[in-house]
């Protein structure tokens, strides 16, 4: 990045307001280098899970060692466990020794990083359409009182392979596709073995979470930078969420902290574990559990100094499936919480964009 898109003034002037053509026609990155205070759009006024804490706890979010719930027996029941647990308390986990090599991960990294410093004109290439979140852009405004996201996105779909928009998929880094479908080829195999893994933690069958997935499951990638943000004290690079897939995989930055996830009504900071991979479950999890794992919500802060770079890729199960709670998860003890849904995003980005948890709609 610029220089001048880290020069931070010391007593900075109040916000001012954008419009709403002049934010779909800027990028985070470009409001950084032009210099001056976030536009009002970005800002939280209020403390409702917006405005950053400076005390916000470091937690050692649960590890899980992916390579121990293939090995021998008696290792396998102790992952199990510690599965079990992280996934309904905390909705979330590290996992390491996960099969794919930190050069590797650092090539997806490395391609990610090249394609947000390309000049402006080469990115524009790949622009979102209006109301279309696929392709480069930032967020989608519904209405003037949005507050926006502090970031840059590249949102691409990579499953069904017939649902590919390669006009939005970048040649600049040349091999920015290759690593793309090899990093999201890498991902599938582990989202099998997660959510087998999650019904053996729960005495179930092996695909009694896989089933519901379908032939055609949905995987989505969606490449972030977050540029530095004069008040980090004000503004969100991310605003609080749950996620609406079955499985959210993010690769954070090898060095920035900025994720942090909602436990006990306290935010929680997520250390860098380099090369490990951040794994949250999100709704339509949480629905197939009957409430037994967890659907986090989580945000990410903004630094004054550094960017920070991930990359999240969502699995969700095919939108022409009916999904609900698995049949031996509801009993007189535990009823069942959730209705059967169909095609979960739209309902999810319906309550999304109101502020509200998706996931209530389909509560009983």
């Amino acid at each position: 990045m610029a220089a001048s898109s880290r020069d931070m003034a010391e007593s900075p002037p109040p916000p001012n307001k954008a419009t709403k053509e002049e934010l779909l026609s800027q990028s985070v990155q470009e409001l950084v280098i032009n210099g001056g205070q976030p536009p009002d759009n970005y800002v939280y006024k209020n403390s409702t899970g917006g405005v950053p804490d400076v005390h916000t706890p470091l937690n050692e979010i649960p590890v899980i060692d992916l390579g121990n719930l293939k090995s021998s027996a008696t290792t396998v029941e102790e992952e199990l466990e510690k599965l079990r647990s992280a996934l309904s308390s905390w909705g979330c986990f590290q996992a390491i020794n996960h099969g794919m090599t930190s050069s590797f991960l650092d090539k997806v990294h490395e391609v990610t990083v090249q394609f947000f410093s390309l000049p402006m004109d080469e990115k524009l290439k790949y622009s979102r359409e209006a109301n279309n979140i696929e392709g480069y852009g930032n967020d989608i405004i519904f209405s003037d009182h949005q507050i926006l996201d502090w970031t840059d996105r590249l949102i691409l779909k990579v499953c069904p392979e017939d649902q590919r928009k390669f006009t939005f998929w970048p040649n600049n880094p040349t091999d920015f596709r290759d690593i793309l479908l090899e990093y999201t080829m890498e991902l599938s195999l582990i989202t099998e073995v997660i959510l087998k893994a999650m019904a053996k933690s729960l005495n179930l069958e092996d695909n009694c979470f896989l089933g519901q997935m379908g032939e055609r499951s949905t995987m989505l990638t969606r490449f972030n930078l977050y540029p530095p943000c004069p008040r980090p004290d004000l503004v969100l690079g991310l605003k609080p969420h749950a996620d609406g897939s079955a499985i959210t995989f993010v690769l954070q930055d090898r060095e920035v902290e900025g994720l942090q996830f909602l436990k006990d009504n306290q935010w929680i900071r997520v250390p860098v574990i380099p090369h490990a991979l951040l794994i949250n479950i999100g709704d339509q999890a949480e629905i197939m559990s009957n409430g037994i794992f967890k659907s986090p919500v989580h945000r990410v802060v903004t630094n004054s100094e550094r960017e920070r770079i991930s990359v999240a890729v969502f699995c969700s199960p095919d939108s022409d499936i009916e999904i609900e709670p698995i049949g031996r998860l509801v009993n007189d003890s535990r009823p069942r919480l959730y209705k059967k849904v169909k095609n979960y995003v739209d309902t999810y980005f319906q309550y999304y964009q109101q502020g509200k948890r998706p996931i209530d709609a389909v509560r009983y």
